[in-house]
Protein backbone atom coordinates (compact mmCIF):
# COMPACT_ATOMS: atom_id res chain seq x y z
CA UNK A 1 0.00 0.00 0.00
CA UNK A 2 1.51 3.42 -0.84
CA UNK A 3 0.96 6.76 0.66
CA UNK A 4 -2.02 8.37 -1.05
CA UNK A 5 -3.61 4.32 -0.35
CA UNK A 6 -2.99 5.04 3.08
CA UNK A 7 -3.94 8.34 3.70
CA UNK A 8 -7.33 7.26 1.64
CA UNK A 9 -8.03 4.52 4.17
CA UNK A 10 -7.33 6.85 6.89
CA UNK A 11 -7.89 10.31 6.51
CA UNK A 12 -7.08 11.42 9.58
CA UNK A 13 -3.76 10.32 9.61
CA UNK A 14 -1.99 13.02 7.92
CA UNK A 15 -3.63 15.50 10.26
CA UNK A 16 -2.30 13.41 13.24
CA UNK A 17 1.14 13.61 11.29
CA UNK A 18 1.51 17.45 10.56
CA UNK A 19 0.32 17.89 13.89
CA UNK A 20 2.86 16.27 15.17
CA UNK A 21 5.86 16.89 13.02
CA UNK A 22 5.16 20.70 13.46
CA UNK A 23 6.79 20.36 16.93
CA UNK A 24 9.43 18.19 15.87
CA UNK A 25 10.69 20.49 13.10
CA UNK A 26 12.21 23.64 14.99
CA UNK A 27 13.62 21.03 17.50
CA UNK A 28 15.38 19.50 14.57
CA UNK A 29 16.55 22.67 13.07
CA UNK A 30 17.91 23.34 16.20
CA UNK A 31 19.81 20.23 17.04
CA UNK A 32 21.23 20.52 13.31
CA UNK A 33 22.45 24.12 13.84
CA UNK A 34 23.12 24.22 17.57
CA UNK A 35 26.72 21.99 17.00
CA UNK A 36 28.08 23.95 13.70
CA UNK A 37 27.10 27.48 15.15
CA UNK A 38 28.70 26.33 18.66
CA UNK A 39 32.28 25.49 17.09
CA UNK A 40 31.81 27.90 14.65
CA UNK A 41 31.19 30.42 17.07
CA UNK A 42 33.65 29.21 19.91
CA UNK A 43 36.80 28.15 17.38
CA UNK A 44 39.28 30.01 19.66
CA UNK A 45 41.88 30.40 16.47
CA UNK A 46 44.73 30.84 17.75
CA UNK A 47 47.18 33.06 15.63
CA UNK A 48 49.62 31.42 13.26
CA UNK A 49 53.61 32.80 14.03
CA UNK A 50 55.59 33.06 10.95
CA UNK A 51 58.46 34.40 12.57
CA UNK A 52 59.46 37.28 14.88
CA UNK A 53 61.06 40.47 15.47
CA UNK A 54 63.78 40.87 18.01
CA UNK A 55 63.54 44.03 19.51
CA UNK A 56 66.04 46.13 21.22
CA UNK A 57 65.17 45.51 24.68
CA UNK A 58 65.25 41.66 24.35
CA UNK A 59 62.03 40.90 23.63
CA UNK A 60 60.56 39.82 20.53
CA UNK A 61 57.24 40.47 18.57
CA UNK A 62 55.97 37.50 16.51
CA UNK A 63 54.58 38.02 12.58
CA UNK A 64 51.09 36.62 12.78
CA UNK A 65 50.21 37.24 9.17
CA UNK A 66 51.87 36.94 5.46
CA UNK A 67 51.50 40.66 5.51
CA UNK A 68 52.30 42.90 8.62
CA UNK A 69 52.31 46.40 9.28
CA UNK A 70 55.20 48.01 11.84
CA UNK A 71 54.29 50.95 13.36
CA UNK A 72 53.42 53.13 15.96
CA UNK A 73 49.74 52.90 15.34
CA UNK A 74 47.09 50.89 17.05
CA UNK A 75 46.27 49.13 13.76
CA UNK A 76 50.07 48.29 13.34
CA UNK A 77 50.75 44.27 13.49
CA UNK A 78 53.65 45.06 15.65
CA UNK A 79 53.55 48.19 17.33
CA UNK A 80 56.88 50.22 18.37
CA UNK A 81 56.02 52.72 20.90
CA UNK A 82 58.86 54.79 19.72
CA UNK A 83 58.16 58.40 18.72
CA UNK A 84 60.52 58.19 15.83
CA UNK A 85 58.51 55.55 13.87
CA UNK A 86 55.61 56.62 11.79
CA UNK A 87 52.40 55.34 12.47
CA UNK A 88 52.56 53.19 9.71
CA UNK A 89 56.13 52.72 8.93
CA UNK A 90 56.48 49.94 7.32
CA UNK A 91 55.19 46.38 5.86
CA UNK A 92 57.04 42.75 5.96
CA UNK A 93 54.70 40.34 3.83
CA UNK A 94 55.86 36.51 3.15
CA UNK A 95 55.09 35.37 -0.86
CA UNK A 96 53.89 32.21 -1.77
CA UNK A 97 57.47 30.73 -2.44
CA UNK A 98 58.22 31.82 1.42
CA UNK A 99 60.16 34.48 0.59
CA UNK A 100 59.70 37.84 2.67
CA UNK A 101 59.85 41.43 1.26
CA UNK A 102 60.09 44.85 3.26
CA UNK A 103 58.47 47.79 2.19
CA UNK A 104 58.96 51.24 3.53
CA UNK A 105 55.36 52.91 3.38
CA UNK A 106 56.10 56.53 2.80
CA UNK A 107 57.56 56.90 6.22
CA UNK A 108 59.44 60.73 7.57
CA UNK A 109 62.47 58.30 9.33
CA UNK A 110 63.39 55.62 6.32
CA UNK A 111 63.70 52.08 7.03
CA UNK A 112 67.44 50.56 6.67
CA UNK A 113 68.14 46.83 5.63
CA UNK A 114 71.45 45.68 6.87
CA UNK A 115 72.66 49.09 7.38
CA UNK A 116 71.41 50.31 3.86
CA UNK A 117 68.40 52.57 2.88
CA UNK A 118 64.95 50.54 1.34
CA UNK A 119 63.92 52.36 -1.55
CA UNK A 120 60.33 51.15 -2.24
CA UNK A 121 61.25 47.57 -1.29
CA UNK A 122 63.75 44.68 -0.59
CA UNK A 123 64.21 40.72 -0.04
CA UNK A 124 64.53 39.70 3.76
CA UNK A 125 66.26 37.21 4.87
CA UNK A 126 66.73 34.78 8.14
CA UNK A 127 69.24 37.25 10.47
CA UNK A 128 68.70 40.11 8.63
CA UNK A 129 68.91 44.02 10.66
CA UNK A 130 65.96 45.96 10.18
CA UNK A 131 66.36 49.87 10.91
CA UNK A 132 62.80 52.09 11.72
CA UNK A 133 63.74 55.42 12.33
CA UNK A 134 66.39 54.77 14.35
CA UNK A 135 65.02 51.56 16.12
CA UNK A 136 67.19 48.89 15.38
CA UNK A 137 65.22 45.17 14.98
CA UNK A 138 66.43 41.65 13.98
CA UNK A 139 64.69 39.06 11.77
CA UNK A 140 64.23 35.84 13.15
CA UNK A 141 62.75 32.45 12.65
CA UNK A 142 60.72 31.02 15.32
CA UNK A 143 62.18 28.22 18.16
CA UNK A 144 61.80 24.75 17.44
CA UNK A 145 59.90 25.05 21.37
CA UNK A 146 57.53 27.91 19.80
CA UNK A 147 56.85 25.96 16.77
CA UNK A 148 55.99 22.26 19.01
CA UNK A 149 53.79 24.84 21.25
CA UNK A 150 51.92 26.42 18.38
CA UNK A 151 51.54 23.24 16.67
CA UNK A 152 50.12 21.50 20.16
CA UNK A 153 47.57 24.45 20.65
CA UNK A 154 46.36 23.87 16.93
CA UNK A 155 45.53 20.59 17.30
CA UNK A 156 43.53 21.04 20.47
CA UNK A 157 41.66 23.39 18.13
CA UNK A 158 40.44 20.81 16.18
CA UNK A 159 36.60 21.51 14.42
CA UNK A 160 33.66 19.98 15.92
CA UNK A 161 32.63 16.51 14.04
CA UNK A 162 29.71 17.50 12.22
CA UNK A 163 28.13 14.26 12.16
CA UNK A 164 25.52 14.28 14.83
CA UNK A 165 24.17 17.60 12.61
CA UNK A 166 24.07 15.46 9.09
CA UNK A 167 21.89 12.70 11.12
CA UNK A 168 19.56 15.26 12.32
CA UNK A 169 19.00 17.25 8.84
CA UNK A 170 18.38 13.89 7.04
CA UNK A 171 16.00 13.03 9.67
CA UNK A 172 14.53 16.67 8.81
CA UNK A 173 14.67 15.90 5.14
CA UNK A 174 13.05 12.73 5.44
CA UNK A 175 9.99 14.27 7.74
CA UNK A 176 10.05 16.78 5.40
CA UNK A 177 9.79 15.44 2.64
CA UNK A 178 6.93 13.01 4.15
CA UNK A 179 4.63 15.92 4.81
CA UNK A 180 5.11 17.35 1.94
CA UNK A 181 3.62 14.26 0.01
CA UNK A 182 0.83 14.08 2.65
CA UNK A 183 -0.26 17.22 1.86
CA UNK A 184 -0.05 17.23 -1.75
CA UNK A 185 -2.19 14.04 -1.41
CA UNK A 186 -3.10 12.42 -4.80
CA UNK A 187 -1.81 15.35 -6.69
CA UNK A 188 1.75 14.61 -5.08
CA UNK A 189 4.74 13.85 -7.99
CA UNK A 190 7.57 11.53 -7.34
CA UNK A 191 9.84 14.66 -7.87
CA UNK A 192 9.44 15.39 -4.33
CA UNK A 193 11.25 12.21 -2.92
CA UNK A 194 13.16 12.06 -5.69
CA UNK A 195 14.96 15.31 -5.25
CA UNK A 196 15.64 14.89 -1.16
CA UNK A 197 16.96 12.13 -1.82
CA UNK A 198 19.36 13.76 -4.24
CA UNK A 199 20.42 16.11 -1.68
CA UNK A 200 20.69 13.36 1.00
CA UNK A 201 22.69 11.77 -1.22
CA UNK A 202 25.12 14.62 -2.23
CA UNK A 203 25.32 16.08 1.19
CA UNK A 204 26.71 12.67 2.42
CA UNK A 205 28.90 12.12 -0.17
CA UNK A 206 30.47 15.56 0.30
CA UNK A 207 31.10 14.29 4.06
CA UNK A 208 32.66 10.98 3.40
CA UNK A 209 34.93 12.57 0.94
CA UNK A 210 36.08 15.13 3.32
CA UNK A 211 36.15 12.47 6.17
CA UNK A 212 38.23 10.18 3.82
CA UNK A 213 40.69 12.87 3.25
CA UNK A 214 40.79 13.63 7.35
CA UNK A 215 39.00 17.14 7.29
CA UNK A 216 36.68 17.53 10.09
CA UNK A 217 35.87 20.90 9.68
CA UNK A 218 32.12 21.37 7.74
CA UNK A 219 30.70 23.53 9.81
CA UNK A 220 29.56 26.17 7.02
CA UNK A 221 28.80 23.82 4.68
CA UNK A 222 26.05 21.95 7.26
CA UNK A 223 24.99 25.80 7.75
CA UNK A 224 24.50 25.49 4.09
CA UNK A 225 22.76 22.26 3.28
CA UNK A 226 20.05 23.21 5.86
CA UNK A 227 19.47 26.38 3.87
CA UNK A 228 19.31 24.62 0.75
CA UNK A 229 16.77 22.04 2.67
CA UNK A 230 14.80 24.67 3.17
CA UNK A 231 14.87 25.77 -0.43
CA UNK A 232 13.55 22.22 -1.66
CA UNK A 233 10.63 22.53 1.03
CA UNK A 234 9.55 25.75 -0.31
CA UNK A 235 9.96 24.80 -3.92
CA UNK A 236 7.62 21.72 -3.43
CA UNK A 237 5.22 23.78 -2.35
CA UNK A 238 5.08 26.67 -4.90
CA UNK A 239 7.12 24.87 -7.56
CA UNK A 240 7.20 21.26 -7.84
CA UNK A 241 8.51 21.13 -11.40
CA UNK A 242 11.11 23.92 -10.39
CA UNK A 243 12.04 20.42 -7.89
CA UNK A 244 15.11 18.63 -10.12
CA UNK A 245 16.53 22.62 -11.21
CA UNK A 246 17.31 23.45 -7.81
CA UNK A 247 18.91 20.33 -6.85
CA UNK A 248 20.96 20.49 -9.73
CA UNK A 249 21.52 24.43 -8.57
CA UNK A 250 22.77 23.05 -5.63
CA UNK A 251 25.03 20.64 -7.10
CA UNK A 252 26.51 23.28 -9.10
CA UNK A 253 26.63 25.23 -6.51
CA UNK A 254 28.93 23.03 -4.48
CA UNK A 255 30.85 22.62 -7.73
CA UNK A 256 31.79 26.09 -7.60
CA UNK A 257 32.45 25.83 -4.05
CA UNK A 258 34.82 23.48 -4.22
CA UNK A 259 36.54 24.63 -7.32
CA UNK A 260 36.51 28.40 -6.27
CA UNK A 261 37.86 26.57 -2.54
CA UNK A 262 40.82 24.94 -4.73
CA UNK A 263 41.47 27.83 -6.64
CA UNK A 264 41.78 30.23 -3.58
CA UNK A 265 44.49 28.08 -1.97
CA UNK A 266 46.75 29.74 -4.45
CA UNK A 267 47.40 33.25 -3.80
CA UNK A 268 49.94 33.89 -6.59
CA UNK A 269 47.04 32.60 -8.41
CA UNK A 270 44.20 34.59 -7.62
CA UNK A 271 46.78 37.84 -7.88
CA UNK A 272 47.07 36.91 -11.55
CA UNK A 273 43.65 36.19 -12.49
CA UNK A 274 42.03 39.54 -10.31
CA UNK A 275 41.65 41.71 -13.40
CA UNK A 276 40.30 38.63 -15.61
CA UNK A 277 37.33 38.16 -12.87
CA UNK A 278 36.96 42.05 -13.14
CA UNK A 279 36.41 41.89 -17.10
CA UNK A 280 34.02 38.62 -16.66
CA UNK A 281 32.27 40.62 -13.92
CA UNK A 282 31.58 43.56 -16.41
CA UNK A 283 30.84 40.87 -19.08
CA UNK A 284 28.31 39.08 -17.22
CA UNK A 285 26.04 42.73 -16.77
CA UNK A 286 26.91 43.56 -20.13
CA UNK A 287 25.20 40.25 -21.22
CA UNK A 288 22.54 40.64 -19.29
CA UNK A 289 22.00 44.36 -20.85
CA UNK A 290 22.01 43.47 -24.19
CA UNK A 291 20.46 39.93 -24.38
CA UNK A 292 18.22 39.82 -21.27
CA UNK A 293 14.72 39.78 -20.58
CA UNK A 294 12.63 42.21 -18.16
CA UNK A 295 11.22 40.34 -15.96
CA UNK A 296 9.57 42.02 -13.08
CA UNK A 297 10.45 45.89 -13.67
CA UNK A 298 14.05 44.99 -14.18
CA UNK A 299 16.23 43.23 -17.27
CA UNK A 300 18.41 40.90 -14.97
CA UNK A 301 17.64 37.36 -16.94
CA UNK A 302 18.80 35.84 -19.57
CA UNK A 303 17.12 32.75 -21.26
CA UNK A 304 18.56 29.87 -23.31
CA UNK A 305 15.67 27.54 -24.44
CA UNK A 306 14.03 26.05 -21.29
CA UNK A 307 16.63 27.82 -18.75
CA UNK A 308 16.69 30.78 -17.99
CA UNK A 309 20.20 32.72 -15.88
CA UNK A 310 20.79 35.37 -13.47
CA UNK A 311 24.21 36.61 -14.56
CA UNK A 312 24.48 39.60 -12.00
CA UNK A 313 24.13 37.00 -9.08
CA UNK A 314 27.36 35.13 -10.93
CA UNK A 315 28.83 38.69 -11.08
CA UNK A 316 28.47 39.43 -7.18
CA UNK A 317 31.74 36.40 -7.12
CA UNK A 318 33.81 38.31 -9.42
CA UNK A 319 33.19 41.39 -8.47
CA UNK A 320 34.28 40.28 -4.68
CA UNK A 321 37.29 38.84 -6.22
CA UNK A 322 38.94 41.52 -8.37
CA UNK A 323 38.15 43.92 -5.48
CA UNK A 324 39.89 42.15 -3.13
CA UNK A 325 43.67 42.90 -2.81
CA UNK A 326 46.80 41.77 -0.88
CA UNK A 327 48.58 44.20 1.35
CA UNK A 328 51.88 45.18 -0.92
CA UNK A 329 48.88 46.16 -3.79
CA UNK A 330 47.06 48.27 -1.48
CA UNK A 331 49.91 50.96 -1.31
CA UNK A 332 49.27 51.48 -4.66
CA UNK A 333 46.57 54.05 -4.47
CA UNK A 334 46.07 53.40 -8.64
CA UNK A 335 44.38 50.30 -7.67
CA UNK A 336 41.77 51.53 -5.42
CA UNK A 337 40.81 53.99 -8.66
CA UNK A 338 40.72 51.16 -10.54
CA UNK A 339 38.68 49.51 -8.05
CA UNK A 340 36.39 52.48 -7.87
CA UNK A 341 35.89 52.82 -12.09
CA UNK A 342 35.09 48.72 -12.01
CA UNK A 343 32.46 49.69 -9.57
CA UNK A 344 31.12 52.46 -10.94
CA UNK A 345 30.74 50.46 -14.38
CA UNK A 346 28.84 47.84 -12.87
CA UNK A 347 26.30 49.81 -10.83
CA UNK A 348 25.72 51.35 -13.69
CA UNK A 349 25.08 48.55 -15.95
CA UNK A 350 23.07 48.06 -12.82
CA UNK A 351 21.06 50.89 -13.27
CA UNK A 352 20.64 50.81 -16.94
CA UNK A 353 19.10 47.01 -16.37
CA UNK A 354 16.75 48.60 -13.49
CA UNK A 355 17.78 46.21 -11.23
CA UNK A 356 18.50 48.38 -8.39
CA UNK A 357 18.02 45.75 -5.59
CA UNK A 358 21.27 44.38 -6.76
CA UNK A 359 22.91 47.47 -7.77
CA UNK A 360 22.52 48.43 -4.02
CA UNK A 361 23.98 45.31 -2.77
CA UNK A 362 26.81 46.14 -4.78
CA UNK A 363 27.18 49.41 -3.68
CA UNK A 364 27.22 48.52 0.04
CA UNK A 365 29.70 45.27 -0.37
CA UNK A 366 32.28 48.57 -2.43
CA UNK A 367 31.90 50.18 1.01
CA UNK A 368 33.22 47.36 2.86
CA UNK A 369 35.86 46.43 0.47
CA UNK A 370 36.97 50.31 0.45
CA UNK A 371 37.26 50.53 3.65
CA UNK A 372 39.16 47.46 4.41
CA UNK A 373 41.99 49.06 1.51
CA UNK A 374 41.70 52.17 2.55
CA UNK A 375 40.59 53.20 6.06
CA UNK A 376 39.65 56.15 4.91
CA UNK A 377 36.11 57.43 6.29
CA UNK A 378 36.66 60.46 4.80
CA UNK A 379 37.15 59.67 1.20
CA UNK A 380 34.22 57.07 1.60
CA UNK A 381 31.91 60.00 2.68
CA UNK A 382 33.01 61.35 -0.25
CA UNK A 383 31.85 58.56 -2.32
CA UNK A 384 28.38 57.81 -0.22
CA UNK A 385 27.86 62.03 -1.03
CA UNK A 386 28.72 60.73 -5.14
CA UNK A 387 26.36 57.85 -4.92
CA UNK A 388 23.68 60.15 -3.44
CA UNK A 389 24.02 62.49 -6.45
CA UNK A 390 23.70 59.57 -8.81
CA UNK A 391 20.52 58.15 -7.36
CA UNK A 392 18.93 61.66 -7.89
CA UNK A 393 20.04 62.00 -11.43
CA UNK A 394 18.60 58.25 -12.12
CA UNK A 395 15.59 59.50 -10.25
CA UNK A 396 15.11 62.67 -12.20
CA UNK A 397 15.56 61.11 -16.06
CA UNK A 398 13.55 57.68 -14.54
CA UNK A 399 11.11 59.31 -12.72
CA UNK A 400 9.01 56.13 -12.16
CA UNK A 401 11.70 54.03 -10.11
CA UNK A 402 10.38 56.39 -7.22
CA UNK A 403 6.43 54.49 -7.74
CA UNK A 404 8.05 51.40 -6.71
CA UNK A 405 8.91 52.85 -3.40
CA UNK A 406 5.28 54.75 -3.29
CA UNK A 407 3.91 51.92 -0.63
CA UNK A 408 7.00 51.17 1.53
CA UNK A 409 5.43 51.95 4.64
CA UNK A 410 2.07 52.25 3.74
CA UNK A 411 1.25 48.71 2.51
CA UNK A 412 -1.71 48.35 4.32
CA UNK A 413 -2.89 51.23 3.01
CA UNK A 414 -2.34 50.20 -0.10
CA UNK A 415 -3.35 46.40 -0.06
CA UNK A 416 -5.14 46.04 -3.17
CA UNK A 417 -2.21 48.02 -5.40
CA UNK A 418 1.53 48.69 -4.35
CA UNK A 419 1.24 47.12 -1.28
CA UNK A 420 -0.37 43.49 -2.11
CA UNK A 421 2.77 41.22 -1.96
CA UNK A 422 3.67 42.82 1.64
CA UNK A 423 0.28 42.75 3.21
CA UNK A 424 -0.47 38.84 1.82
CA UNK A 425 2.96 38.25 3.18
CA UNK A 426 2.33 39.63 6.43
CA UNK A 427 -0.74 37.69 7.03
CA UNK A 428 0.51 34.42 5.72
CA UNK A 429 3.29 34.39 8.24
CA UNK A 430 1.17 35.85 10.80
CA UNK A 431 -1.48 32.80 9.98
CA UNK A 432 1.77 30.18 10.65
CA UNK A 433 2.83 31.43 14.02
CA UNK A 434 5.13 29.89 15.94
CA UNK A 435 5.39 25.92 14.25
CA UNK A 436 3.88 26.76 11.07
CA UNK A 437 0.74 25.38 9.33
CA UNK A 438 2.56 22.94 7.41
CA UNK A 439 4.89 22.10 4.86
CA UNK A 440 2.56 22.22 1.65
CA UNK A 441 -0.36 23.71 3.82
CA UNK A 442 0.00 27.70 2.83
CA UNK A 443 -1.69 29.79 0.50
CA UNK A 444 0.95 32.11 -0.03
CA UNK A 445 3.12 30.13 -2.98
CA UNK A 446 0.08 31.94 -4.59
CA UNK A 447 1.36 34.86 -5.00
CA UNK A 448 3.59 36.39 -7.44
CA UNK A 449 7.65 35.72 -6.26
CA UNK A 450 6.17 33.85 -3.03
CA UNK A 451 9.17 31.75 -3.23
CA UNK A 452 11.98 34.55 -4.22
CA UNK A 453 11.39 37.83 -3.01
CA UNK A 454 8.50 36.87 -0.30
CA UNK A 455 10.38 33.39 0.98
CA UNK A 456 10.80 34.35 4.56
CA UNK A 457 6.65 34.36 4.33
CA UNK A 458 6.53 31.41 3.08
CA UNK A 459 8.90 29.74 5.72
CA UNK A 460 6.96 31.55 8.19
CA UNK A 461 3.88 30.16 7.18
CA UNK A 462 4.39 26.60 6.55
CA UNK A 463 7.13 26.15 8.43
CA UNK A 464 7.13 28.50 11.13
CA UNK A 465 8.66 31.57 12.53
CA UNK A 466 11.40 29.31 14.82
CA UNK A 467 12.62 27.57 11.76
CA UNK A 468 12.48 30.86 9.76
CA UNK A 469 14.53 32.79 12.49
CA UNK A 470 17.03 29.42 12.81
CA UNK A 471 17.50 29.98 8.92
CA UNK A 472 18.03 34.61 9.45
CA UNK A 473 20.72 32.65 12.34
CA UNK A 474 22.17 30.52 10.07
CA UNK A 475 23.34 33.47 7.74
CA UNK A 476 24.21 35.57 10.77
CA UNK A 477 26.29 33.15 12.17
CA UNK A 478 28.70 32.98 8.84
CA UNK A 479 29.06 36.62 9.11
CA UNK A 480 30.08 35.93 12.85
CA UNK A 481 32.45 33.74 12.16
CA UNK A 482 34.02 35.30 9.32
CA UNK A 483 34.82 38.49 12.07
CA UNK A 484 36.45 35.95 14.34
CA UNK A 485 38.63 34.21 11.52
CA UNK A 486 39.80 37.22 9.69
CA UNK A 487 41.57 38.89 13.36
CA UNK A 488 44.00 35.94 12.35
CA UNK A 489 43.91 35.71 8.67
CA UNK A 490 47.13 35.14 6.55
CA UNK A 491 46.74 37.50 3.97
CA UNK A 492 44.59 40.89 3.15
CA UNK A 493 42.99 39.21 0.15
CA UNK A 494 41.00 36.60 2.21
CA UNK A 495 39.93 38.87 5.27
CA UNK A 496 38.92 41.67 2.65
CA UNK A 497 37.43 38.99 0.31
CA UNK A 498 35.44 37.03 3.18
CA UNK A 499 34.23 40.54 4.94
CA UNK A 500 32.75 41.27 1.82
CA UNK A 501 31.00 38.08 0.84
CA UNK A 502 30.00 37.73 4.43
CA UNK A 503 28.56 41.46 4.59
CA UNK A 504 26.76 40.72 1.23
CA UNK A 505 25.12 37.77 2.11
CA UNK A 506 23.71 39.70 5.40
CA UNK A 507 22.42 42.47 3.56
CA UNK A 508 20.76 40.89 1.11
CA UNK A 509 19.17 38.63 3.74
CA UNK A 510 18.15 41.80 5.55
CA UNK A 511 16.84 43.58 2.11
CA UNK A 512 14.64 40.24 1.83
CA UNK A 513 13.08 39.52 4.91
CA UNK A 514 12.47 43.21 5.81
CA UNK A 515 11.43 43.95 2.32
CA UNK A 516 9.06 41.09 2.30
CA UNK A 517 6.86 42.19 5.74
CA UNK A 518 7.21 46.05 4.59
CA UNK A 519 9.99 47.38 6.70
CA UNK A 520 12.50 48.56 3.85
CA UNK A 521 11.65 48.51 0.63
CA UNK A 522 10.53 45.58 -1.63
CA UNK A 523 13.66 45.29 -3.70
CA UNK A 524 13.64 41.85 -5.61
CA UNK A 525 16.27 40.23 -3.94
CA UNK A 526 16.74 36.91 -3.02
CA UNK A 527 17.19 34.84 0.53
CA UNK A 528 20.86 33.01 0.29
CA UNK A 529 20.48 29.60 -0.26
CA UNK A 530 16.69 29.60 0.69
CA UNK A 531 14.92 31.26 -2.07
CA UNK A 532 13.99 29.35 -5.48
CA UNK A 533 16.56 30.07 -8.11
CA UNK A 534 19.36 27.87 -9.57
CA UNK A 535 21.69 31.23 -10.13
CA UNK A 536 20.84 32.26 -7.08
CA UNK A 537 21.72 29.23 -5.52
CA UNK A 538 25.04 28.78 -6.89
CA UNK A 539 26.25 32.50 -5.75
CA UNK A 540 25.43 31.88 -2.52
CA UNK A 541 27.68 28.60 -2.51
CA UNK A 542 30.26 30.45 -4.21
CA UNK A 543 29.89 33.37 -2.14
CA UNK A 544 30.02 30.52 0.82
CA UNK A 545 33.96 29.27 -0.32
CA UNK A 546 35.35 33.18 0.31
CA UNK A 547 34.13 33.07 3.97
CA UNK A 548 35.71 29.21 3.77
CA UNK A 549 39.34 30.49 3.01
CA UNK A 550 39.33 32.50 6.31
CA UNK A 551 39.00 28.72 7.80
CA UNK A 552 42.47 28.62 9.05
CA UNK A 553 41.91 25.73 11.64
CA UNK A 554 43.60 22.26 11.83
CA UNK A 555 41.71 20.01 9.49
CA UNK A 556 39.15 22.32 8.59
CA UNK A 557 38.23 21.47 5.37
CA UNK A 558 39.49 23.44 2.34
CA UNK A 559 41.77 25.46 4.71
CA UNK A 560 44.50 26.87 2.73
CA UNK A 561 47.59 24.45 2.95
CA UNK A 562 49.30 24.01 6.46
CA UNK A 563 52.96 25.78 5.95
CA UNK A 564 55.91 25.87 7.90
CA UNK A 565 57.91 28.99 8.49
CA UNK A 566 60.87 29.48 5.96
Amino acid sequence: MNLSELLAACPSLGTWYTAFVRFLFPLLAGAVLWRAVCSLLRAPHSPETWGQLSLPNGASAPLTHWENILGRGRSADVRLGYPSVSRQHAALCRGEDGQWTLYDLNSKGGVLLNGERVEGSAPVKLGDAIELGGVPLIFLPQTVAEREEQDQQRRAERPASMWPSFLWLTVFQLLACTQLMIAAGAEGSPAVPLAFLGLTAVMWLYAVALRLSRCVGFEMETLAFFLSTLSLCVTASSAPGSLFKQLLAVILGLGLFLTLGIFLRDLGRVQRNRWTMAALAIALLAATLVLGNRKYGAVNWISIGPLSLQPSELAKICYIFAGSATLERLFHRRNLTLFIVLTGVCIGLLGLMSDFGTAAIFFVTFLVIAYLRSGDFATLSLICGGAVFGAGIILKFKPYILSRFASWGHAWENASTGGYQQTRTMSAAASGGLLGVGGGRGWLHRVPAADTDLVFGMLCEEWGLLVALLAIGAVITLAFFTVRACRVGRSSFYTIAACAAGSLLVFQTSLNVFGSVDILPLTGVTFPFVSNGGSAMMSAWGLLAFLKATDTREHASFAIRREKFR
